[in-house]
């Protein structure tokens, strides 16, 4: 009679584990993701977006952006990679600011939300202020020392990581801004 109850709590207890992990897995903001929100609020076309993957040191054609853009449930959907996702901010840099003279641009091979932000952060130009005026304009309330303990390094006490919800609040305001103007 024991066994069967403990049987029963490790059954339960694996599957509250394994929802759990489902949910944190349902939550990550996917890099297509990030790429089909930042297509949308620059409103940039297909050959915009092949360029800017080229600037950014990875070579490409109209089907494989059409194919990192289509929705996760399309059979012809396929995952942009990290790398990917880089060079893609790198090209966003140098069309927003201008190509640095002797300055090549390596991807990084792995990203989180920290690098995302910060890369876009370099690209539009923006300050505290500016990061924090665009997450007001969707209500989502930040102070100045929790967005600097975003740009911090790793190994300093004072950092933190971006979550999924700071990433995806600023990509819903950045594009409130631009599409406002459009």
């Amino acid at each position: 009679m024991r066994l069967k109850y403990l049987v029963m709590d490790f059954t339960v207890s694996l599957l509250s584990i394994l929802y759990l992990w489902d949910l944190k897995r349902a939550r990550e903001m996917e890099n297509n993701d990030i790429l089909r929100r930042l297509r949308y609020a620059f409103d940039f076309n297909d050959k915009q977006m092949i360029g800017l993957f080229e600037e950014g040191g990875v070579s490409t054609d109209r089907a494989q952006v059409s194919n990192w853009l289509k929705r996760d449930d399309d059979p012809d959907f396929v995952e942009l990679k990290d790398v990917e996702l880089a060079a893609y901010l790198n090209g966003l840099i140098v069309l927003k600011r201008g190509k640095k003279e002797g300055v090549t641009y390596q991807p990084e091979q792995k990203l989180n939300n920290n690098i995302i932000l910060r890369k876009l952060r370099i690209a539009l130009n923006f300050k505290d202020e500016d990061m924090l005026g665009i997450l007001r304009k969707v209500d989502f309330k930040l102070g100045k020392h929790e967005l600097s303990a975003f740009f911090r390094k790793p190994e300093q006490a004072q950092y933190r990581l971006c979550k999924d919800q700071v990433l995806r609040n600023f990509l819903y305001g950045l594009e409130k801004q631009l599409r406002k103007k459009a």
